[in-house]
């Protein structure tokens, strides 16, 4: 499936919980001196059926105003057991 062999149950036996992984995701935008003059802003929908056919991870970000500043980050932490 991923294109190697398998690693021997002895050998992943010596390289298990030898490391502590840290995530972390910066978000730090900042908005200055914004000016939203006679705007229109919009509805956002997210309708059935949408998501139809979707495999793996999604996310979906939605902007109905003005001046906005939208951030978006995924940490995923996988944990194998067997």
């Amino acid at each position: 499936m991923f294109g190697s062999a398998a690693i021997a149950d002895e050998q992943l036996d010596q390289l298990r919980g030898r490391q502590t992984v840290f995530n972390s995701n910066d978000v730090d935008g900042q908005l200055y001196n914004n000016e939203a003059v006679s705007n229109v802003t919009g509805s956002n929908f997210v309708t059935d059926g949408s998501f139809s056919g979707m495999s793996g991870f999604s996310t979906v970000i939605q902007n109905s105003g003005n001046n906005v500043l939208i951030q978006n980050a995924t940490v995923l932490n996988l944990q194998f057991q067997q």
